[in-house]
């Protein structure tokens, strides 16, 4: 388990470039990303707009319940920092752009975002710096962390197992006993129409 891990951990620490995310916003529009987060998992982001004379546009960031994080008017470049504060945790990064009535601007603006988590989002040169590491206990910091990251990853795959698991039992259970309760039914009713068929052609004299 411990090499699985250990091999988890190189490969991610070698594939850890990420790209930013980039699209474009037309004018008087607004969208917004969804992304779930871990518990106490930190979340940078870096964010650039293209110039666009004309436009205004803001750039706010949500939890889960509607909360403004963070929030900036007239944004044109910077940077912003979050971390979950509960088990299951969602945030949203929502980026709109208006252009008042009458004045002429660009059709629309790019919008570049880079959004790190975790280990990623962790400034190491800061911590070398503060602790005095060298540059080998700072790769030997970052593999470690990048170890305890995968084991929570694999921790909470495995809750969320359990917990579709329950949902699957809970559900078949319920299934069974409303099939029951059809078949239940079904036979009183089946009953019922016999004897009072029977009843019927009785008091017609059909059969004896």
């Amino acid at each position: 388990m411990n090499i699985f891990i250990l091999v988890w951990a190189l490969v991610l620490l070698f594939i850890s470039e990420i790209s930013a995310l980039s699209f474009m916003l037309p004018q008087n529009t607004r969208k917004c990303l969804m992304e779930e987060i871990h518990k106490d998992v930190l979340v940078t982001g870096e964010y650039k707009l293209s110039p666009a004379p004309g436009h205004k546009t803001s750039l706010k960031v949500f939890d889960k319940k509607g909360q403004l994080l963070y929030n900036k008017d007239e944004a044109e470049k910077g940077k912003f920092a979050l971390t979950g504060d509960a088990t299951d945790n969602f945030y949203s990064i929502c980026v709109e752009t208006k252009v008042p009535y009458g004045v002429r601007a660009a059709p629309s603006r790019e919008v570049f975002l880079d959004v790190k988590h975790g280990v990623e989002a962790k400034s190491y040169e800061d911590v070398a710096k503060s602790e005095k590491l060298k540059p080998m206990e700072i790769e030997l910091r970052r593999l470690e962390d990048l170890s305890e990251a995968i084991v929570n990853d694999f921790a909470y795959m495995k809750k969320r197992e359990e917990e579709m698991r329950d949902t699957n039992e809970s559900t078949n259970s319920r299934v069974l006993y409303f099939s029951i309760f059809s078949m239940c039914c079904l036979l009183c009713l089946a009953t019922w129409q016999v004897f009072y068929l029977r009843r019927y052609f009785k008091s017609k004299k059909l059969i004896e």
